[in-house]
């Protein structure tokens, strides 16, 4: 095992020996050495060169326009005085170079993010004569050989053929579409070998060439593989469709290492390694123009380390469902991608100790707001606006009085309200569950779709000229009774707000009518703000959502995703903010690839071959010098109260036309070229949106208004206002107010934070123009990796050294590594034993002034090593501990066994104790009873004794008794030893049958039981029937009582009726009503209408006996009938009364005899049959009493005619 060695004996050998190390080299530079330095002998430069077949290409060139024989940026009117003189001291590598590193220092009047570096540390150089020697020997054995090589075509792309003859400066070329070309030997590029093709590492390839490296792209995404390294950068082509290599599956993979195929997962897995392992920041940068695929990217990194780092505290699953809140609302369609994001955002992910996730914030950038209000043909404003109209219920609909997406003016202007494949209604239903995941309530998540319909009803609001002057006021319709119920003042308040323009003349406010212009640009700004702050807000309290668990632990990765590079036919203030920020991450990019990567060789004293790259300084320099950079300018003509775009314009081709990067246009227009290209800027509307001021009368609506959110906003931004006017600064604090301002310092703040971290980059290349799958345009890929440096940053890697470690750390984690024989306590001679234990060639690593520098791939077998060794000491560890906690465990069980059996041990004496003294009390009292018994037996025997000589006959014959008694005891005995035998052997049996006969008695018991509680139930379910029965009688009984009493009337009133008739006779004119008859079934209608219910019959009583015998004999027959009627009836009704009482009388014991239920069924039907036959015996005596009447009444009738008659006559 390695010795541990004092910290100051570390510290002091590792300066030491370098410094004496470097002294005996400088000294004895040609003499030998007799003993080994300190350091291990290095390599010459030309031994570290690569070999004859690495060797790079002369005329590799990177030009925009991809021509090798026109010169850099001629043809677009910028400057290119300085090239030469900024080139003249480096490397030709075959391509065009900016500068070399270090040439100059940072100049003090230029603000920068980063600490003012050191004067440059010069490095070593090789000639370009010597590099142009190995290409042109390179051409010369692919010549020779007729090896594959490129060649450019007639269409200016590059094809594959092979070399069938030469002839002084040409050759000619077969290619593989069967054509034979002739092409200049210098145009010539070596190709790599066959197997080499499709390498997932760009680094593998032994000639780095444009063709090599975009043949190898293409034919990676032809086969779907859209992920490619290119040394320390992963570059990911944009498929245009979706990707079935994500998923919490392939997390699990990449976790594990099972998987090396270059990926997202791989990047945020390194991130995440080295977080823990080295307890330092990281962060992931995704860069790459506007379509390419960042946001996707950016998902998929926090999907890997959600499922990596997934807590309890469920923060991951909030982090990933903000990508729905922040694509809804920053998200749209453009031109070139159907999701672009519209602004910048940073996701810090932070991580506890054990490595889970335990809080997040989001920052964002350069919200696009004009998009709110101003859309160009074929895009869509944000997300949100169409996801409301088509997503929101009936209710919420009717609250905000929502119409359809293409009613609004501020969605129409482009004619374009869906996307191809995407479901709106579907997408707001996941907004709905996302804002529910973050913790948003109801009640705010109605006044943010408040908020929306509010903007949506301003952009409808229309505006009508008043006078010649281009005065106007608002049309008062829908639109602005809508807006103002959402914002919720009043529609004149909202009127004169948008139409009365309000200037300051000293003390006094002055009141005028707006202009058209002037109304549109209110409203528009009041909705741009409105919307700019709702955005802000919901970040805010996604941030509180998100930082609840948030422990400061010192560990966190930052995802970066900033909007990409844009170059349209006319860009605005917008593609400005953006491209400038896209400026300073590629500087972030060239610092950390190609900057400090090469300061912190030159300054550690490492050999060099220097790597010379686009640097985009200059470019950085034309935004934020002072006092002459746009950005100064812009602020400059900002507070300028005369100033307009034209002078802005003029100002700048004033100041910075002698900057390279800078061209002046006609009019107010100016060009910038970009790392990425060259793009003319139209300077309208860039004093107006950078100071982006809301007036005071839109602020004063927002603040009186009854809507809480809205309220909110104004108060935020008049406390802004406030803290800002309380400086008296002027100038100044207009221009912390500008959006310029606040964009560089949003920058310079996040570049101190990246810089505190460890970078991670993803550079995503957007493969096509037309958004399709499959189609790989190579200019267009070629354009975006000359931009950002890629081969560059493979070449650096290449030939680099990516893996530094100090003398320390690199001691401290490998040195345990060494035999116990070559152990020793110097760090730096720790490290070169390590190494060399390890057989590691000296090619591959270097040894600086403080680090050790290894190439890429080197560290592996050491951390593979360490691994088996710490697994190893891990595995003697474990078995170590657990044989001495076997030991103590079994050391203390035989202490508990001992302690145990001595409390046993007295706990049965005193038992025993106990015991004895007991059975002592019951010995004596039984001594006592022993004694008695004795003496009775010694009388009873001296009784017997003397009886016994008394009679000897008597005794003979008693002692022959006593013999046979004797004998029969014996036999009785036996028997009976032998019966108490077999019950002995018989008892187990019986203990059986009596333990069979319990468990029977057990289970009739059970059973019993059961039956009890069925019966239970039956008897509450036969009580609860006969409840019911009861009140069913009780209700019959009712019914039959009515139905009776109506009876009984009609008979009483048919008896009066026939005993009026035969007892009274009336001489007059007798009117006689036929009755009416029912024939309903309804028994009640029946005998309610009965014909003592009409106008009685009345018969004369001045009939004769001879005249009306017969009639008088009918009469009397039917009174009679009725009278039977009515005796009936009654008798009847009281045995229907006797069964219906005889039911209820019935108990609950007799229900088990009589059928309650068939019972009441049968008198039911005994009453039915006597009804209708009572009902047509009726119905016969009322016939016969018509029939009596009528004939009565005719003899009236002519008897009084007759009179009548007679007295005529």
């Amino acid at each position: 095992m390695m010795l541990s060695a004092s910290p100051s004996s570390l510290a002091r050998s590792s300066l030491e020996v370098m410094l004496e190390s470097l002294q005996r080299r400088e000294e004895e530079e040609n003499k030998p050495k007799d003993l080994p330095p300190a350091l291990p002998a290095r390599p010459t430069s030309k031994a570290r060169l690569p070999s004859a077949r690495r060797s790079l290409p002369n005329n590799l060139n990177f030009m925009v326009n991809g021509d090798p024989g026109e010169t850099e940026c001629l043809a677009n009117g910028f400057h290119d005085a300085s090239e030469e003189t900024k080139r003249k001291d480096t490397v030709d590598l075959g391509h065009k170079i900016n500068g070399s590193l270090g040439s100059k220092k940072l100049k003090r009047d230029v603000e920068s993010p980063y600490a003012l570096a050191s004067e440059e540390n010069q490095s070593d150089q090789i000639s370009s004569k010597s590099l142009e020697s190995h290409s042109d020997d390179n051409v010369t054995y692919f010549i020779k050989k007729k090896l594959h090589v490129w060649c450019r075509q007639p269409n200016r792309h590059w094809g594959l053929g092979k070399v069938q003859s030469t002839s002084r400066e040409a050759a000619s070329i077969l290619l593989t579409n069967g054509n034979v070309m002739k092409v200049a030997i210098s145009e010539l590029l070596p190709a790599n070998p066959d197997i080499l093709k499709g390498v997932n590492d760009l680094m593998q390839l032994i000639y780095l060439n444009e063709p090599s490296v975009l043949h190898t792209l293409r034919f990676r995404y032809s086969q779907g593989m859209i992920y490619s390294k290119a040394g320390p950068i992963l570059i990911a082509l944009n498929p245009f469709k979706d990707v079935q290599s994500c998923g919490n599956d392939h997390a699990t993979t990449y976790s594990q290492r099972c998987m090396t195929d270059p990926h997202v997962y791989t990047v945020a897995n390194a991130a995440y390694s080295e977080m823990m392992r080295d307890k330092v920041n990281q962060s992931i940068i995704i860069s790459g123009q506007s379509g390419s695929g960042k946001t996707e990217t950016a998902k998929i990194a926090l999907q890997y380390l959600a499922a990596l780092g997934g807590g309890s505290c469920g923060i991951e699953n909030k982090a990933l469902q903000t990508h729905f809140i922040l694509e809804a609302f920053g998200n749209a369609k453009t031109q070139r991608h159907n999701n672009s994001s519209r602004f910048g955002k940073s996701l810090e992910i932070h991580f506890t100790a054990a490595g889970k996730i335990c809080g997040a914030k989001i920052q964002t950038f350069m919200l696009q707001k004009s998009r709110v209000v101003q859309l160009t043909s074929g895009e869509r404003s944000y997300h949100i606006f169409y996801q409301l109209c088509a997503g929101s219920l009936p209710g919420l609909k009717e609250k905000l009085n929502l119409r359809e997406a293409c009613e609004y003016k501020y969605l129409n202007q482009s004619d374009c309200m869906t996307i191809d494949g995407v479901d709106d209604a579907k997408m707001f239903n996941n907004l709905l569950n996302a804002l529910d995941v973050v913790q948003i309530c109801k009640e705010d998540q109605e006044l943010v779709f408040k908020t929306l319909a509010a903007i949506l009803w301003l952009g409808n609001v229309s505006f009508q000229i008043s006078d010649n002057e281009n005065h106007v006021v608002v049309v008062d319709d829908e639109a602005v009774t809508s807006a103002a119920m959402l914002i919720g003042c009043s529609s004149q308040e909202l009127m004169v707000t948008l139409s009365v323009c309000k200037v300051q003349d000293g003390k006094d406010t002055i009141a005028r009518s707006s202009t058209l212009k002037q109304a549109i640009e209110k409203r528009d700004a009041l909705a741009q703000f409105m919307y700019a702050s709702l955005f802000g807000w919901l970040i805010e309290k996604i941030n509180n959502s998100l930082g609840a668990g948030k422990r400061h632990t010192g560990r966190s990765i930052n995802i970066l995703d900033i909007c990409g590079f844009e170059s349209f036919k006319k860009n605005s203030f917008e593609q400005f903010c953006v491209n400038y920020a896209d400026e300073r991450l590629q500087q972030h990019f060239n610092r950390h690839i190609f900057k400090l990567e090469q300061e912190s060789y030159a300054m550690d004293g490492v050999h060099w071959i220097k790597v010379d790259f686009e640097d985009n300084q200059e470019c950085l320099d034309l935004f934020e010098k002072k006092p002459s950079g746009i950005l100064s300018l812009l602020d400059e003509e900002s507070n300028s109260p005369k100033a307009t775009d034209l002078t802005f314009a003029n100002k700048l081709k004033q100041h910075l036309n002698a900057n390279p990067c800078f061209k002046g246009e006609r009019g107010r227009a100016f060009g910038v070229r970009h790392f990425a290209g060259e793009v003319l800027y139209d300077t309208n509307g860039f004093l107006q949106q950078n100071k982006d001021l809301l007036s005071s009368d839109c602020i004063q609506l927002l603040a009186s208004c009854s809507c809480r959110l809205l309220q909110l906003f104004s108060k935020m931004l008049s406390q802004t206002h406030k803290q800002l006017n309380s400086l008296q600064i002027g100038a100044l604090d207009s221009q912390k107010l500008s959006v310029g301002a606040k964009l560089k310092g949003q920058l310079f703040e996040l570049m101190h934070q990246l810089e505190n971290s460890t970078p991670h980059f993803i550079h995503c290349i957007r493969p096509n123009t037309k958004r399709l799958p499959g189609i790989f345009d190579e200019d267009l890929v070629m354009q975006q990796l000359r931009c950002c440096g890629i081969l560059e940053a493979v070449r650096l890697s290449r030939i680099g050294y990516p893996i530094q470690m100090t003398h320390q750390e690199f001691a401290e984690r490998y040195g345990f590594l060494l035999l116990e024989t070559n152990a020793v306590q110097d760090p730096l001679s720790i490290s070169v034993a390590v190494l060399r234990q390890f057989n590691i060639p000296p090619e591959v690593y270097q040894f600086g002034y403080t680090k050790v520098h290894l190439r890429k791939g080197q560290i592996g077998a050491l951390e593979d090593r360490r691994k088996q060794v710490m697994q190893g000491i891990l595995q003697v560890q474990k078995w170590f501990r657990g044989h001495r906690a076997r030991q103590y465990f079994h050391e203390l069980k035989n202490g508990v066994t001992t302690l145990q059996s001595f409390a046993h041990g007295e706990i049965w004496r005193r038992k025993f104790g106990i015991v004895e003294k007991s059975s002592m009390t019951i010995d004596c009292k039984n001594f006592d009873e022993i004694e008695a018994i004795i003496l009775l037996q010694s009388v009873i025997r001296g009784w017997l004794a003397r009886r016994k000589n008394a009679s000897g006959t008597h005794k003979m014959k008693k002692h022959l008794n006593n013999e046979k008694l004797q004998r029969y005891s014996r036999v009785k005995m036996l028997d009976m030893k032998e019966a108490s035998r077999e019950q002995v052997q018989n008892l187990p049996s019986a203990l059986e049958e009596l333990r069979r006969r319990v468990l029977k008695a057990e289970a009739t018991l059970e059973q019993k039981e059961e039956e009890n509680t069925a019966l239970r139930e039956q008897l509450k379910q036969n009580e609860t029937k006969w409840i019911e029965y009861e009140a069913k009688m009780k209700s019959m009984e009712e019914t039959w009582q009515k139905q009776m009493a109506s009876l009984q009337v009609s008979l009483a009133a048919a008896r009066k009726s026939l005993a009026s008739d035969n007892t009274t006779a009336y001489p007059g004119r007798q009117e006689v009503m036929s009755p009416r008859y029912n024939d309903s079934e309804d028994f009640n209608s029946l005998i309610s209408r009965t014909p003592g219910g009409s106008t009685p019959i009345k018969f004369s009583s001045s009939l004769s006996v001879s005249d009306s015998g017969a009639p008088g004999r009918e009469v009397n027959g039917t009174l009679s009938a009725v009278s039977n009627l009515m005796r009936e009836f009654e008798q009847r009704r009281q045995t229907f009364d006797y069964d219906a009482r005889a039911l209820l009388d019935v108990k609950a014991g007799q229900s088990a005899i009589m059928n309650p239920d068939e019972e009441l069924r049968k008198l039911k039907h005994r009453f039915e049959g006597w009804k209708k036959e009572y009902k047509f015996r009726l119905r016969e005596t009322k016939a016969r009493l018509h029939k009596v009447g009528n004939s009565e009444g005719e003899r009236s009738r002519r008897r009084w005619w007759g009179k009548l008659s007679s007295r005529a006559s």
